[in-house]
């Protein structure tokens, strides 16, 4: 569809002329349009992508995500009473604001929803069977998106542009027609549509030089990243656009809702505690040089506990290959020990983000942004050998972690990029407290477990679990040998001898049987769990 087909209020807009600095390229200046006017375009059963990037657990809240389009559809649905009968199917490269995504959700505007979300009114959607939510790693999804995978049972339409819409944020449009934007999957959401709508936000820098865009070809001629360091640029500047698929273009300034960051406690503290000791002595060992190896970090306190103990650490010159960045590597830059991070997109509170755009000078050279089918790529993660660092919901005896599931079937958030980072890392990291709190169990929910009740991150994939209490180091034991170190490091003493006697039960009986390789008593695998649900506590008088 070309922009002239596009219905737009015969009355014109004028840009502001913020706008105006902003956009270096004049015929998408004539494409100017007020939100309320593109609504009558959307029709029920569109598939439309939007930018937007953050990802992990429930810390993380959307950043570069489309505002005042996606809104004008919201006010559209409620004004007419069209909830439940104008919906979508969703594409973001992860999450996206609350406001936004979170009212689509409340309207009953999502059919589908790929492959990450943050929120409860959506995750409410999902678990009640009313939205239909697909989880899948974040190297894979951009891929995946462009190869049709997503839109195999869609009707009608150009067949090689698998979104009809594409809603996207830029902090700059070039004389080309490419835009800055916070990354993500942003240039496969672009290449996917039919058409494209570009949301100027004026109120954000321009993030210019801050880009490195590099196109795949598709299999099997793909070439290799030729990354061997945070800092290599293979791409270009700036994403690009085809200028003849731009439908309109909207000025926004509102800025990122990304909330504050959750803060620290003396638990995360001695997790990061752990783990920097930890890593003292891989250096002492020879197996990690005085720099460490490039690092993944996710958001949330205990992150922010370990960034924080970094910067006081005794390592310098580190670097960061990571997908978001957040608040604590500010002032590790700072601290003259982190000289370079390469990620995928820049999540930070509007204090931190005022910290950012007030010492910009101080910044711009030791960040950078790239697609996250690279950000998150296993061969580049294997490469560089990251140490990859992400928080699970629980951790089981045998080295599985679920990340996703709580007690097994309630989605929460997603995968997001956790496993991109884990399989493939030098050294696979998962921390978490030992008890998370609950309103019925002084002690709290047991993270340590002796089954996972999902598996997202599997016994193979996993090198170190570390909670207040204490690491395991999990390299080169069998199950067996994981079971008692888990259990005798990480576990909460509340919950360790209860643990203890599963494991000592199980290995009993299975002897017996002649399967003892990683033992369990399938009848009582997951009766914490049920003990919970039934009771309010994982605590259980006996086993059976």
């Amino acid at each position: 569809m070309l922009a002239s087909h596009i219905c737009r209020s015969a009355a014109p807009v004028q840009a502001s002329a913020a706008l105006r600095s902003r956009v270096a390229r004049e015929s998408y200046l004539r494409k100017l349009a007020r939100p309320a006017d593109l609504v009558s375009n959307f029709k029920n059963g569109d598939y439309i992508g939007w930018s937007g990037r953050a990802r992990h657990a429930a810390y993380f809240t959307g950043v570069g995500y489309p505002k005042e389009t996606p809104l004008a559809l919201a006010e559209h649905v409620e004004k007419n009473n069209l909830q439940g009968d104008l919906r979508f199917s969703l594409f973001v490269g992860a999450s996206t604001g609350p406001e936004v995504e979170e009212r689509w959700a409340r309207n009953g505007m999502i059919e589908r929803r790929f492959p990450h979300q943050v929120g409860k009114g959506i995750a409410k959607e999902i678990n009640a069977g009313r939205l239909d939510f697909a989880d899948t790693h974040l190297s894979k999804f951009p891929q995946d998106l462009q190869y049709g995978y997503y839109s195999l049972a869609k009707k009608g339409g150009d067949r090689t542009k698998p979104l009809d819409w594409a809603i996207v944020e830029a902090t700059e449009v070039l004389e080309d027609g490419s835009i800055g934007a916070s990354v993500g999957a942003t240039p496969e959401i672009l290449a996917s549509a039919d058409k494209i709508i570009i949301e100027v936000n004026t109120a954000l820098p321009s993030f210019k030089g801050l880009h490195d865009i590099y196109t795949l070809a598709d299999p099997p001629r793909r070439l290799p990243y030729l990354i061997t360091h945070p800092a290599d640029r293979i791409g270009l500047p700036s994403i690009q656009v085809d200028p003849e698929r731009v439908v309109a273009i909207v000025e926004t300034d509102k800025p990122d809702n990304t909330g504050n960051n959750a803060p620290e406690n003396e638990d995360s503290k001695r997790i990061a505690a752990h783990l920097i000791h930890f890593l003292e002595e891989e250096v002492a060992a020879g197996r990690m040089p005085r720099n460490l190896h490039p690092l993944q970090s996710g958001i949330g306190n205990v992150a922010n506990s370990i960034i924080g103990g970094l910067a006081e650490s005794k390592f310098e010159q580190l670097q960061v290959w990571t997908e978001v960045v957040q608040d604590r590597f500010l002032p590790l830059i700072d601290s003259g020990r982190l000289s370079y991070a390469s990620a995928t997109s820049i999540r930070l509170s509007k204090d931190g983000f005022r910290r950012l755009y007030d010492d910009w000078d101080r910044y711009f050279d030791k960040l950078l942004l790239r697609p996250q089918q690279v950000a998150n790529s296993p061969e580049i993660i294997r490469r560089l050998g990251v140490i990859a660092m992400n928080t699970p919901l629980e951790v089981d005896m045998y080295g599985h972690a679920n990340s996703t599931c709580a007690l097994g079937s309630r989605m929460l958030n997603g995968l997001g990029g956790s496993a991109d980072f884990l399989r493939n890392a030098k050294l696979s990291v998962m921390h978490t407290p030992s008890a998370r709190p609950s309103k019925t169990d002084p002690t709290g929910i047991s993270c340590i477990v002796p089954f996972a009740t999902h598996v997202d991150q599997t016994e193979h994939d996993l090198d170190v679990v570390v909670t207040e209490q204490g690491l395991a180091d999990l390299r080169g034991l069998s199950p067996r040998q994981r079971a008692l170190v888990i259990i005798d490091k990480c576990a909460h003493p509340d919950y360790k001898d209860q643990l203890l006697d599963y494991y000592n039960m199980a290995l009993h009986e299975c002897i017996k049987k002649g399967m003892a390789h990683e033992p369990h008593m399938l009848r009582n695998a997951f009766k914490m769990h049920c003990a919970f649900e039934e009771r309010g506590t994982m605590k259980l008088d006996k086993w059976d």
